[in-house]
């Protein structure tokens, strides 16, 4: 008994799946957060204080979000 089958056409086109489109910014903000949230991480994992770890944690994210916003965008074909 032979479990193989041959491929049947409907005639339709063949279905390309594409991720959800999602905001830019919204990318960006999920980019700067887990890339930040790195940062602090490591910077507490070296022995930093825990107030400064933090504020560079932001700066880091404000950096990252702005940078991710700017030229993260790339053009589909």
């Amino acid at each position: 008994m032979s479990f193989a089958r041959a491929a049947v056409s409907l005639g339709s086109d063949t279905v390309h799946l594409r991720l959800p489109a999602i905001e830019p910014g919204v990318k960006a903000f999920v980019w700067a957060l887990l890339l930040s949230l790195y940062v602090w991480g490591f910077l507490l994992a070296v022995g930093v204080d825990k107030g400064t770890s933090t504020v560079l944690g932001f700066i880091s994210f404000g950096a990252i979000f702005l940078c991710v916003r700017v030229f993260g965008e790339s053009e589909e074909p």
